[in-house]
């Protein structure tokens, strides 16, 4: 696309597009999918997306502003209520809402209490059944109808983020509906979540890989150095934060077997990403409760439960200066 057409307002499209649903429907993998490339994690492990991470797809004359919100459930403590607040926000301030059904649990509890708080929301909706490739057609069918029974929908999509199914027709259809403006950001950039960010994220992810059954989620990975060397080479540093002794010891491992493997894929998928070598150094420290700390998670970019209608400034504050 030239710089002529990219600086007139009319011939380009841009938005903020919502993906909003419960836990382990497959967001992070459909964000990654629409991306073309690793922009958030994926677990087997459900509640591993606390950030408001943002893919960003160029389809054809539209930049599509992903939101990956945090899996929406019934809150326990601090920690659960500042990343449903997140997610809800997100799909307050953003110009699309896709909501994300699994197609093999079907209109459950959680997703029909998700449907009854969307009502709440303005922006149009797209309704987006994952995994289909494990349901029958008929059994599809009728929960598309009974969903869209439910709420109106601008439109109806059957795909499997895992293998791909019909992602390509959602990008499209993301790409007509997000509203004409100018790009937000460089079309050679595909997220806006710094990579310090995503590497502390891939850590985590292998933490879950190697530990979904012994560790509970509440762990959390910080960057807490990032070097890049004359040898073109990244020295990276680590903390992993657990809550209890007894956790750091299940991270470490025997004879440090558990740490060093997790360092070990973690340093190869970010050295992929980077495309130079990385030094990855991993540490792991026993914070009690940080989950229950809201300097933690403000840090981290989740809501506070006292601040749920905190919006996306900077779009009106780029698009002022455009």
């Amino acid at each position: 696309m030239t710089d002529e057409a990219k600086g007139q307002g009319d011939a380009t499209r841009c938005g903020f597009v919502a993906l909003i649903g419960a836990p382990n429907v497959g967001k992070s993998t459909l964000v990654n999918a629409l991306v073309g490339s690793k922009v958030t994690i994926v677990s087997r492990k459900v509640q591993t997306t606390r950030a408001l991470i943002r893919g960003i797809v160029i389809e054809g004359n539209a930049q599509i502003i992903l939101v990956d919100t945090p899996g929406i459930f019934a809150p326990r403590r601090r920690l659960d209520r500042a990343m449903v607040s997140t997610a809800w926000s997100g799909a307050h301030d953003a110009d699309l809402v896709c909501v994300l059904l699994d197609a093999k649990s079907g209109l459950d509890e959680e997703a029909n209490a998700i449907l009854a708080k969307l009502e709440t929301v303005a922006h149009p909706k797209i309704l987006v059944l994952n995994k289909v490739d494990l349901v029958q057609r008929e059994k599809l069918l009728a929960l598309a109808q009974a969903a869209n029974e439910r709420m109106r929908f601008e439109h109806t999509f059957m795909i499997s983020a895992l293998s791909g199914d019909g992602v390509a027709d959602l990008r499209q259809t993301l790409a007509k509906l997000v509203p004409a403006g100018p790009f937000l950001y460089p079309e050679d950039q595909m997220s806006d979540a710094p990579m310090r960010h995503l590497a502390a994220e891939i850590t985590r992810e292998k933490i879950y890989s190697h530990l979904h059954q012994e560790l509970p989620y509440q762990s959390t990975v910080e960057t807490d150095s990032w070097t890049d060397r004359k040898d073109k080479s990244i020295r990276i540093e680590q903390t992993i934060f657990v809550e209890r002794e007894s956790q750091r010891k299940i991270v470490l491992g025997k004879g440090g077997a558990t740490i060093k493997s997790i360092g070990a894929q973690a340093r190869a998928e970010i050295a992929e990403i980077m495309g130079v070598p990385v030094h990855l150094f991993l540490f792991v420290k026993v914070r009690e409760n940080w989950g229950d700390d809201p300097d933690r998670y403000k840090e981290m970019g989740w809501n506070s439960p006292r601040n749920k209608s905190r919006r996306l400034h900077e779009r009106a504050q780029k698009r002022a200066v455009v």
